[in-house]
């Protein structure tokens, strides 16, 4: 008697990290994860100076970083299924008058109710297709809001749902340290505004989107130029046409790893501590350099490691490995390609046999991928579940409370910037519109 064979169906993925965490807490996994306070509500944390639970926990947050104010009780002891509810409802009350945006690192509670998911400026894009919205509620973190308020018209309110998400990188790099180091960089190449013989200036600033909008104003200011992890080749290309050097900030990584590819010498990249003179480096080093480095980093992507790479060869022969290229320098070399979070998304996509990936990015887009392409075999780089700290700050029970806020006509942590930095920030934010490849 013949049989047919079993086709064995893909299992389903859960993308929610949260569920993850709570089964780890209670037992019902093995898997483990980096605080099992993470498996509280982000409201538990909102009164304690900090970034919170999660992989930037021990980074250290400047004095006068925002806080939240206490999440009202109702939406603190809600469930799930009713958080989902009222933002559902609030929504379809507002219609076209809200856009709610959610960050690819977002949890999946959060970004099952966003209009677009998407990376930081793929999100400020989606906000200018809705120039009549009243609001723009973006799920992600501040540095995001802030762009989006730039990119917006005036009278459109952008909302931060919890106004503890910040960024730990972003806030590596403080207006009044940069301004200290521009200063010390004029002391070692003089007039840092006016060209030499060749029309090239002696610095040209370089943020990182992920800055914060007085960073960007900064730039604008001094004939720099901001990136995105997608764009950075193109913007160093730019900048290395108008100036003899870049100060490239806040990230490290994702400076040394795009300038090196572009084959920027390291003895050429010098890093900048901002708590020493000259940054660390002789008169001598910063004459020669190519690239000046602040020292930034992502505490999500400095969890990647080489041995992690190794293992995940040893145990899955044949595995594609992806980073981003936060991650650092020898992670980077050591995996099969680099890019940013929409590069890995759509190398995924892309993908038309089953394939095991090992991916080194933030945890949630990671279940997320693996959930949407049951195809493929995906998991992350570190074994251990360790979400953004400050991504995780934002909760349903936020969501729900700020778009039940418009509905009754009151606009709730509302992220405005002053004018004076906003102006040289649109320049800066203009200037990296207009560099093509």
């Amino acid at each position: 008697m013949m049989t047919t064979p079993l086709t064995l169906q893909p299992r389903p993925v859960d993308p929610s990290v949260d569920h993850e965490i709570q089964a780890i807490v209670a037992g019902d996994l093995t898997t483990e994860t980096c605080n099992t306070d993470l498996a509280a509500g982000p409201w538990t944390f909102d009164t304690r100076p900090g970034y919170g639970p999660g992989s930037s926990m021990g980074d250290v947050i400047p004095a006068g970083a925002p806080r939240q104010g206490q999440l009202p009780a109702e939406y603190r002891e809600a469930g799930e299924a009713e958080l989902a509810a009222r933002i559902v409802a609030a929504k379809a009350t507002l219609g076209d008058r809200v856009v709610v945006l959610g960050h690819f690192y977002q949890r999946e509670e959060v970004v099952t109710h966003a209009d677009y998911v998407g990376d930081s400026f793929q999100l400020a894009n989606a906000a200018l297709e809705h120039p009549d919205a009243e609001a723009i509620v973006f799920c992600g973190v501040h540095f995001m809001a802030e762009t989006a308020d730039l990119l917006s018209r005036p009278e459109q309110a952008v909302i931060l749902p919890n106004l503890a998400a910040g960024c730990s990188m972003a806030d590596m790099a403080d207006i009044d340290q940069v301004e200290e180091c521009w200063e010390q960089l004029a002391d070692v190449y003089g007039d840092m505004e006016t060209p030499d013989a060749e029309g090239m200036l002696p610095v040209i600033p370089v943020t990182y989107m992920n800055s914060s909008a007085a960073i960007k104003g900064f730039v604008g200011r001094h004939g720099g130029i901001v990136c995105t992890s997608s764009n950075a080749r193109t913007v160093l290309e730019w900048a290395f046409a108008r100036g003899r050097r870049v100060l490239f900030f806040p990230d490290q990584h994702l400076g040394r790893n795009t300038a090196k590819a572009m084959g920027v010498p390291l003895e050429q990249m010098p890093m900048w501590n901002p708590r020493k003179p000259l940054g660390g480096s002789s008169e001598e080093e910063l004459a020669d350099a190519r690239v000046i480095l602040w020292h930034g980093f992502c505490s999500v992507h400095r969890r990647f490691t080489v041995d992690q790479i190794t293992a995940a060869r040893t145990e899955h022969p044949g595995v594609r490995v992806i980073v981003h290229p936060e991650c650092p320098m020898d992670v980077v070399d050591a995996a099969d390609e680099a890019g940013s979070t929409d590069y890995i998304r759509k190398a995924i996509a892309a993908a038309t046999e089953p394939t095991t990936f090992a991916i080194g990015t933030e945890i949630n887009l990671v279940q997320r991928l693996a959930a949407q392409f049951p195809q493929h075999e995906i998991f992350c780089l570190d074994p251990v579940v360790c979400p953004c700290s400050t991504m995780y700050r934002i909760h349903p029970g936020y969501l729900a409370w700020v778009l039940e806020g418009l509905v009754a006509g009151e606009v709730r942590n509302r992220i405005q910037v002053p004018g004076d930095v906003a102006d040289p920030a649109r320049v800066a934010l203009e200037r990296m519109l207009a560099a093509k490849p």
